[in-house]
């Protein structure tokens, strides 16, 4: 339990104090001191964020019900606690336990974008524990991360001990086993590390050496000693219906970003978005059975007392059992009023009879992502979706009672021209006088189209990992073009940050020369980048100046296909070579069919005993 009475003075001073608190209903965890192993998972952002985070549940989860290891959370501070932490001298501490942050043997980060890394160095400096992972003694926690961004580990690698690369929760479990015994049997820190590198998906930095050539380009990344893997496999969990869901799990004092119970439907994905990291690293595409879902979101339900079950994935409507599912839920779900939503529906699968279904408690708005404005763009990134299947799913929406659509696009993708960009304009306008072209609701109600606009930020992992982004000028020049081709007001146009976006580019295709940016940044004081009242450009371009770092280094170049990148020597199943294909078959607009249509060879079935949700194929990328 937190000691509230020695904390009350600064609660008392912030905005917030129920970020800080803990005790939430459902927040037990075993007994810290007859724990074996005692770890922390860490959310780089504010609790509102954190306590949405679905992965921390799950893996969070995992370790309390181990019978060893007891689990704490632990979120990051606003900046009006962190004034008071260091202005009153205490650690950043866990939520249950109230301890700081360095008596934990396991302190865990998820990095779920790039623009947390800054969150993560401060937490690490707030909870007493030495930054940099070459500095930390046998006394100090081992600190680990994953998620998306640890597929390029190297821009955070200096402050990190372990990366686990991939799906974690047999993974953890292997390496918490691990400590256990070192433990147990006075195994120091550093052959800790070196018996952590052999478990297959963990990466430890240290462990690895770099050269550069004198283009700034990487002459060589290699072990520094025998036995450590030159490659690091990620893993993956094949059954998923044996996998553990949070039915039970901490239910918050404060609303949270997904108030709601989120319900993972399947991992992976059957598309080739050729700009889409989550598409290529979470493959191959693996399903739960309707059963256990059902189960598993009544249970949630009945425990949290949410009002709402939202099915998660990459794409909703890619899921075989999705009709079966949705009437499972609608057995209960109408007379418990609990709404159903769908946020990740494609446009070419889209379904009037379950919209209606979906809408018999709440109708909401929906949301769909052609992401190009034209069919040329789109064939070139293999979105591989018509205008008239858009305008068709639009017209099914509005025929359905919708009259608020939300449409999410891109700008600076490759080979992008300003014909692309009016072609976004123009097609709001043609899903608007889609609406008009009947005379809906007796003309009581408009409609509202959101053009939601992202820049494009070239990822690891994706065939456009090769690809420069737009200059800053460029971008913005894109974005006031649009503005100016919107013509009606029938069209809510948003965008995002450019100079935010140039930033994510930078430590996306990073190296290990980043470290120095991070730890300058913090020695400024700077965190909560995602957060638009605390992020600035300048400071930024000031980091890296005074680094000697040329952002467009990282940015802006195009990286040669025969050189080696920060993130070559992780294995996700997908090939380098699948991927220069892919590359290749952008330049030309030609596309390639989703895995269910034809299997294309991407490599992904090597993860899972050569099974896949498509039939045959040559598995050599």
């Amino acid at each position: 339990m937190v000691d509230f009475k020695k904390y009350e003075p600064l609660l008392e001073k912030v905005e917030k104090p129920g970020r800080y608190v803990g005790n939430e209903y459902s927040s037990e965890i075993p007994d810290p001191a007859s724990a074996e192993i005692r770890a922390c998972f860490c959310f780089p952002d504010t609790y509102e964020i954190g306590m949405s985070n679905l992965g921390i549940k799950i893996l969070s989860g995992c370790f309390n019900n181990s019978g060893y290891i007891s689990c704490e959370r632990c979120y990051m501070p606003w900046p009006d606690m962190k004034q008071q932490l260091e202005e009153h001298g205490y650690p950043l501490y866990a939520l249950e336990s109230g301890d700081p942050l360095n008596v934990f043997d396991l302190v865990a980060f998820t990095l779920q974008y790039e623009l947390s890394y800054t969150n993560v160095v401060a937490m690490l400096g707030l909870g007493g524990i030495p930054l940099l992972s070459k500095d930390r003694s046998d006394s100090d926690p081992i600190v680990i991360a994953g998620g998306p961004c640890a597929y390029n580990p190297e821009p955070i690698a200096d402050f990190i001990d372990i990366f686990s690369i991939g799906e974690g929760e047999e993974a953890l479990l292997e390496l918490t086993a691990l400590m256990r015994e070192c433990k147990k049997t006075g195994v120091g820190r550093e052959e800790l590390l070196y018996r952590a590198s052999q478990l297959e998906g963990f990466y430890v930095p240290s462990l690895y050496d770099v050269e550069y050539n004198s283009d700034g380009t990487i002459k060589s990344f290699a072990p520094n000693k025998e036995g450590v893997p030159a490659k690091v496999k990620k893993r993956i969990i094949e059954d998923l219906d044996k996998v553990y869901f949070p039915c039970k799990c901490s239910v918050p004092f404060l609303e949270t970003v997904h108030d709601r119970v989120m319900l993972e439907v399947f991992r992976g994905c059957i598309r080739g978005c050729r700009f889409c990291q989550a598409g290529m690293i979470y493959r191959p595409y693996r399903e739960k059975s309707p059963d256990v879902l059902n189960n598993n979101a009544l249970e949630a339900i009945n425990h949290t007392g949410y009002s709402e079950i939202s099915l998660t994935s990459l794409s909703i409507s890619d899921y075989t059992h999705l009709r079966e599912l949705i009437n499972s839920l609608l057995s209960w779900t109408d007379d418990k009023k609990v709404n159903l939503s769908l946020p990740s529906m494609r446009i070419d699968n889209f379904y009037e009879e379950l919209l209606e279904k979906v809408s018999s408690v709440r109708k909401s708005g929906l949301t769909f992502a052609p992401e190009a404005g034209t069919q040329r763009l789109r064939d070139v990134i293999n979105k591989n979706i018509t205008e008239e299947e858009i305008i068709t799913a639009c017209e099914k929406a509005f025929d359905g009672g919708r009259n608020s659509l939300k449409l999410y696009f891109m700008n600076g993708l490759p080979t992008e021209t300003d014909e692309d960009i009016c072609g976004i304009a123009s097609l709001g306008q043609n899903i608007v006088n889609t609406y008009y072209s009947k005379k809906r609701f007796g003309g009581g109600r408009g409609v509202n189209v959101t053009v939601s606009v992202s820049c494009f930020v070239p990822k690891p992992f994706t065939p456009f990992q090769w690809e420069p982004q737009d200059s800053l000028e460029e971008l913005e020049r894109k974005q006031q073009l649009l503005k100016s081709e919107i013509k009606t007001k029938k069209i809510s146009y948003k965008y995002h940050d450019a100079r935010v976006s140039r930033i994510e580019a930078v430590f996306a295709r990073g190296d290990r020369r980043l470290g120095k940016a991070l730890l300058e940044a913090y020695n400024r004081g700077i965190v909560l980048d995602g957060w638009d009242e605390y992020f600035s450009y300048n400071n930024w371009i000031s980091v890296f100046d005074a680094c000697g770092i040329d952002p467009a280094f990282y940015a802006n170049r195009r990286f040669g296909t025969d050189e080696i990148l920060p993130w070559d020597f992780i294995d996700i199943g997908v090939t380098k070579k699948f991927m220069l294909k892919e590359y290749e078959k952008s330049k030309m607009a030609e596309t390639t069919p989703d895995c269910r249509t034809k299997c294309s060879g991407c490599g992904a079935k090597s993860l899972c005993g050569g099974k896949c949700v498509c039939d045959g194929g040559d598995d050599n990328g």
